[in-house]
This record gives C-alpha cells, sequence and structure tokens, in this order.
C-alpha cells in the first residue's frame, strides 16, 4: 500500500496530456523561479539534492534551477593546509594547481559517508540556509545502489541531520518525468515510456522507463563516464606535452571547453596528419590544432584558451572533409612523411601552454569505441541496442523513437548525430530512430525532482523520521519502489 500515492500520481500525470501546473510550455511559471527567505525558513520546505559522484545540484522544490551547483569533493592546495569544501573550490582566487583530491564516491558508489556528510552539512548551512529538522528531502542515489551504502544514507539523513521525511528516486524516472511535462503531446508523454542514456561521472546507463518506473531488468551500464574521459586526457597529454597527471580541474575544463565528437576519425585523423605536415613546413593552419594556457599562479589561477576562435576552426570542415581553402598538392608532403622519420613534436618548456590536436576527438571517441583502447567493453549504440532487446517487443519501436541524452558528456558538439549514425546500422529499418538531448543535460535530473517534489501527493510518497525509527531502512526502502 506504501507504493499505491506515488504509482497513482505518476498515472494521472501521464493520462493527462496537459502541463502540470507548475509548467507552462516547457518552462516554471515566473513567480517559482527564486526561493524567498520566508519559503526557505517555513516549515514545510522540500529539498531537492541530485548527489552525483561530480556535482551536486541543490535547491528547493518548484524552483526551475537549483541554488547551488558544486564539485561533490573537497580538495587543497598545495600552498595550503586546509581542505576547501564545495562552493569554496570555485571561488577564482584559489590557485588548485596540483591540488590533492578527496572524494566520497568511488566508481559511481559512495565509499566515504563521513565525508558526504560534511559536504552535505557546508551545502545545508552556509548555502541553502535550511533547517533539515523542519524540512522534506528528495535525494537521487545510483542505480542498483548497495543496501549497505542505502543504510548508511539513511543514518546520515534521519539520526544526524534529522530531516522530517525522506524520498529517494533515481536518475532516469525524473529524466523521463520531466522530459514528458515538457513536451505533453510528443511520444514520451503519450506512450509513457523512454529510454534514457545517462553519460554520468563514473558510469554511462541505457535505461529503459515505462510509466516512470525504470524497468531494472532492462538497464545496461557501460563502466565509463566523464571521470574515465579526463584520466585518458591526463595521459594523452603528458605523453605528448607536459605533465598534467595532478591537475584534476584543470583537464576537466580542457576536456569541456576544447573536445568534441568526430563523425569520421578516420578521416579526421588523416586531416590532423596532413595538417601537422604542413605546419611544420610551410606554416599552414591545422583545424583541430589549439593552444591552452596554464596557470601561472601570479596573474591568473585558472587556464584559458588561447584563441577560441582557432579552437572552432573543425567546425568549417564540410562533411566528406574538404577544406574551405584552396590547397596546394600534397606530392611533396606525402613524400616527406615517408622519407623521413617522424618526429615528437617538440615542446618548448619555457612557454607555460600546450597544443592539442587529434586528442580533441580521440578522447570522446572512447565512449563510442572502447574495444580500440582495449576495453573489453561494447560502445554506447550496441549498449543501447542490449538494453532495448531486454524489453517486451512491443516497447521497441517505441524506445528507439523516444531515446533521450542526458549527462554532462553528452554536451560534447556532434555527440547525438554520431550516436544516431552508429545506431541506425544496428536497428531494424522498421523503427525509427529519434534522439533528443536535454535542453540542459546537466540539470535536468534536478528539475524532475523539483517537479515531483511540488506535486500534491509527494508528502505521502515519503518515508518519515518516525517511521524510520519504527521500521528501520530496509522496511521503509520498499516504498520507494525501484
Amino acid at each position: 500500500m506504501d507504493c499505491l500515492p506515488k504509482v497513482q500520481y505518476l498515472l494521472n500525470f501521464h493520462v493527462q496530456n496537459t502541463c502540470p501546473p507548475l509548467f507552462i510550455e516547457g518552462t516554471i511559471v515566473s513567480h517559482l523561479h527564486h526561493p524567498s527567505p520566508e519559503k526557505q525558513m517555513s516549515s514545510n520546505v522540500v529539498v531537492v539534492l541530485d548527489n552525483g559522484a561530480g556535482q551536486i545540484k541543490a535547491g528547493f522544490a518548484g524552483e526551475r534551477d537549483p541554488t547551488t551547483i558544486v564539485p561533490n569533493c573537497t580538495a587543497r592546495p598545495l600552498s595550503s593546509k586546509k581542505f576547501l569544501i564545495a562552493d569554496q573550490l570555485l571561488s577564482p582566487s584559489e590557485d588548485l594547481t596540483s591540488a590533492v583530491l578527496r572524494r566520497p564516491f568511488d566508481r559511481g558508489y559512495l565509499i566515504n559517508p563521513d565525508l558526504q556528510s560534511s559536504i552535505w552539512s557546508h551545502i545545508f548551512s552556509s548555502l541553502l540556509h535550511i533547517t533539515p529538522s523542519s524540512s522534506s528531502l528528495l535525494l537521487t542515489e545510483p542505480l542498483f545502489n548497495l543496501a549497505s551504502i542505502q543504510r548508511a544514507t539513511d543514518e546520515i539523513i534521519f539520526e544526524e541531520f534529522n530531516f522530517r521525511s525522506l524520498f529517494v528516486s533515481d536518475s532516469p524516472s525524473l529524466v523521463h518525468l520531466y522530459e514528458a511535462s515538457r513536451r505533453p503531446y510528443d511520444v514520451v508523454s503519450k506512450a509513457q515510456c523512454s529510454l534514457i542514456v545517462d553519460v554520468g561521472f563514473s558510469f554511462t546507463h541505457a535505461a529503459p522507463v515505462f510509466q516512470n518506473f525504470t524497468v531494472n531488468y532492462g538497464v545496461k551500464r557501460m563502466d565509463l563516464g566523464g571521470k574515465a574521459l579526463t584520466n585518458y586526457l591526463k595521459e594523452l597529454v603528458s605523453y605528448r606535452s607536459v605533465n598534467v597527471m595532478d591537475e584534476t580541474f584543470l583537464i576537466d575544463d580542457v576536456k569541456e571547453k576544447l573536445c568534441f565528437v568526430s563523425s569520421d576519425v578516420a578521416r579526421d585523423l588523416q586531416i590532423a596528419r596532413l595538417h601537422g605536415i604542413r605546419l611544420r613546413r610551410r606554416g599552414n593552419d591545422n583545424h583541430f590544432r589549439c593552444t591552452y594556457v596554464l596557470p601561472d599562479g601570479i596573474t591568473h589561477t585558472r587556464g584559458y584558451v588561447k584563441d577560441p576562435i582557432e579552437a572552432q576552426k573543425y567546425l568549417t570542415l564540410s562533411e566528406d572533409g574538404e577544406l574551405p581553402q584552396s590547397e596546394e598538392t600534397d606530392e611533396a608532403d606525402q613524400t616527406e612523411a615517408k622519407n623521413k622519420p617522424s618526429e615528437r613534436s617538440k615542446v618548448d618548456l619555457t612557454k607555460n601552454e600546450f597544443s592539442l590536436s587529434n586528442e580533441r576527438f580521440l578522447v570522446p571517441e572512447m565512449i563510442f569505441r572502447p574495444a580500440d583502447l582495449g576495453m573489453n567493453q561494447a560502445g554506447l549504440a550496441e549498449c543501447i541496442v542490449r538494453a532495448v532487446n531486454s524489453c517486451h517487443p512491443h516497447l521497441h519501436p517505441v524506445l528507439y523513437e523516444s531515446i533521450i541524452l542526458t549527462g554532462g558528456s553528452t554536451l560534447f558538439p556532434g555527440f547525438a548525430k554520431r550516436l544516431e549514425n552508429d545506431l541506425r546500422p544496428l536497428v531494424p529499418d522498421v523503427y525509427q530512430v529519434k534522439i533528443t538531448t536535454q535542453e540542459d543535460p546537466i540539470l535536468g535530473v534536478w528539475r524532475g525532482g523539483s517537479l515531483l517534489a511540488s506535486s500534491p501527493d509527494f508528502d505521502a510518497m515519503c518515508v518519515t523520521k518516525a517511521e524510520y525509527e519504527e521500521h528501520g531502512s530496509s522496511r521503509c526502502r520498499r516504498r520507494f519502489f525501484h
């Protein structure tokens, strides 16, 4: 009986082909955009916490955007003996060069509850300014979370912070709920079904969702995410230019600003090679090469792209790989390339910068072709096909037509187009393939949680502290129905 309020609310939500009252044509009404101090201190405040392994998004139910987005880690700069936490890491005055990192999550699961508790405490007291004992909490957790981790989380929430009530959800169901509310006449809402592709910090999941419940037996996972891409880029840059193996924040910034997904890797590798030869011989432009300036700790404490226009040159390449400007014959270049041993580009160590070329598209290629790097895993397209095939055949056409991309790594330029090109040959011709990227893949989960937490039946869906104390964690967890 505990699951009935949630089931009834979600079914009623999907059956009505109208937007929920909080949304008007895909956006939340204006008076809900910013929480007032009175609302934050009221007795019925609901906190929505998207507790990702890389970032935490925290805010209040009914808002369109979270109040704060902070790294889910602590770091100690080399020049300090004190660990910085959450929003302190975002200060432009802090030099995080070679900072020592501590994360509460490892490989997608919580391993350090004490560290997570300290980060939450800072968020609740310094950023959200709430009183947990008079607040409810909607929390996201990883798919297939271990029972021991669930018990540890419940202890922190109810025994340490004394929250009044708790609701726990997984990411795919919240993404589906938000997208269905934005597009009430689309197949996602009408069929009550979608396939959520979440490229997260530690994992990549392809998760079928039916009537806003994740179909657990159909979920397929790749052990690749944003963290693996950052580590791979570290290795490439360290081998070819300068040692950046300790520069996690720096390489994250490089990855987000300069990497893109190639639609034809073999073609782009050839272009990068020939351009590298011309660059050394005649100084011609390289459409992939760009320069990133490292922080010097004096004039600037953050790295930056030296020439943003240069970083966008790859966009001028046509579909067949032809360059927009006329070029001379390549015979002399190719003869030199064959006769002269290939040299590794020399790096001027007096310059506080390094250049990237084919690394820009080889790093995101891990998600689509992990086998090329010696990893015994299928690519993202194969992962999606396996997830769909695990479901009932009647759902196959709907799932292929309602693929939704979420997660920070889906923001790479060209990601959706490349995925469709890889997926189309694997899907029967009678099925239509439609891939949609969320308007903000980083905030999609939180916005779905904000919508669910503002529903009239939310209180009935939660587990109260009194119920937790009476029945314990395991029995109360059954109410969340996942």
